[in-house]
């Protein structure tokens, strides 16, 4: 795919070269250097570099932060502050967008695409202030000031669900984000689980509303109950004791990152291989089908990445949601149990209308999991919803949201605009008061 658009653009320049008399070569080589340092045509190099190894092969500037939240886990967030190509001014205050990833994703899944297609790049280049969250139990944010997450025949560490995301771990890190960056409020990306956790958030802690300037939610997923989900749907019915049968076998994670994952992506699904089918049939399976915006080339680099791992209770949560048709906590698996922690025999609904964040919703009609009727019953309970935009590809489905070859055109470009619009309306609310 890389070399194909290489020669398009080296045609086109040496067709100029030739009108003004330039020495072709001299032409040719200055493009091929320039492009291929924008573009990889090295995704098994890619596949093996972590999220910060890869920002900075790229030649974006790149920082690491770590914050650990009230019940002792140790979240890493990675933060591209200004551009490569423009926007390129160190030091220089900027709108901060935090970026929240889905399940089983990481960070690395905002840049995995490269510089110009993957989305963090994208809007650094256009002048914003990047924070990447991850989420606890992720590649990134394994660790604990107490817990082992690998402990044999202990899952305490693992006994979060997206509930702990959306209450303690969102909140920690976007006042981090805020405070180091100097800024008061900050716009939101969440894509997939990362916008069920930021519905979370601003429900159970209505306070950060006020710290959201605009939310943006790709594939939204709160309400369940029309998802068509093969693995999902089969879960559902068994969700209230998928949990309690992994941990009596001493088992709280699911799909972790591994090294064996990467090598057998490396080895099955790189291009010429006759596996590589099989790579896209995987994603297809969790996401939806779509093969117009299928980038077959990259897999070996997204399999590098991705799954990122996520505790049993996240899978476990999203089962209750399908299974019940509502959006509520999670259930602890007794009515004794759930009076404890919540002080009803019941998991409480999460109350959408406290939620009073500008958002716009970003869906599709081909998503599984986030169904455009469960995102319209989203959008009438949210208690400040501003927009909902349906994308213009009919095929379009769950992870070409981050994956997706035009995901610029078809989601990205209309997401920027949004942010500028929902910015100059800031400051002309600041001017007005």
């Amino acid at each position: 795919m890389f070399r194909g658009r290489l020669l398009v653009v080296v045609a086109t320049y040496v067709a100029l070269a030739a009108a003004v008399e330039i020495p072709q070569d001299a032409i040719i080589k200055d493009l091929i250097d320039n492009f291929e340092s924008r573009y990889s045509d090295n995704v098994i190099e890619d596949a093996n570099l972590n999220a910060p190894e890869l920002i900075a092969k790229y030649r974006y500037p790149v920082e690491v932060h770590t914050v650990t939240t009230e019940d002792g886990y140790i979240l890493e967030m990675h933060r591209i502050p200004y551009g490569r190509d423009a926007n390129n001014v160190p030091n220089r205050k900027k709108p901060v967008v935090f970026l929240m990833h889905g399940l089983l994703m990481s960070s690395a899944d905002f840049i995995i695409m490269g510089p110009s297609s993957a989305l963090a790049y994208i809007l650094a280049e256009e002048g914003f202030d990047i924070w990447m969250g991850n989420a606890r139990g992720n590649t990134y944010s394994r660790k604990h000031v107490r817990l082992n997450p690998d402990a044999l025949l202990n899952t305490d560490f693992w006994k979060f669900s997206w509930d702990e995301i959306g209450n303690i771990d969102l909140p920690t890190m976007i006042d981090y984000a805020l405070n180091v960056s100097g800024h008061e409020r900050l716009h939101y990306v969440g894509h997939s689980q990362g916008t069920t956790s930021f519905f979370v958030m601003t429900s159970l802690r209505p306070e950060y509303n006020s710290k959201i300037i605009s939310m943006h939610a790709l594939a939204p997923v709160a309400y369940m109950a029309h998802n068509t989900s093969p693995l999902l749907n089969f879960l559902a019915p068994h969700a209230n004791s998928i949990e309690s049968i992994s941990a009596l076998m001493g088992i709280g994670e699911f799909l972790p990152s591994s090294a064996i994952l990467t090598i057998a992506g490396e080895a099955l699904c790189r291009d010429d291989v006759v596996f590589q089918p099989i790579c896209s049939n995987i994603l297809f399976l969790i996401g939806g089908w779509n093969e117009e915006e299928h980038n077959a080339t990259m897999m070996p680099a997204v399999f590098g990445h991705t799954p990122a791992g996520s505790s049993v209770r996240q899978l476990a949560h999203y089962g209750q949601g399908i299974a019940g048709k509502e959006f509520r906590r999670y259930d602890q698996g007794s009515s004794l149990s759930n009076y404890r922690v919540y002080g009803s025999f019941k998991p409480p609904r999460y109350d959408l209308s406290k939620i009073t964040t500008p958002v716009f919703l970003h869906y599709s009609d081909s998503d599984p999991l986030a169904h455009v009727e469960d995102v319209n019953r989203l959008f009438s309970e949210l208690g400040r919803p501003i927009g909902k935009f349906r994308v213009p590809m009919a095929s379009f489905s769950h992870l070409d949201y981050t994956y997706g070859i035009h995901a610029k055109a078809l989601v990205y470009d209309r997401v920027i605009n949004l942010i500028r619009a929902m910015d100059a309306n800031t400051f002309n609310e600041m001017d007005n008061n």
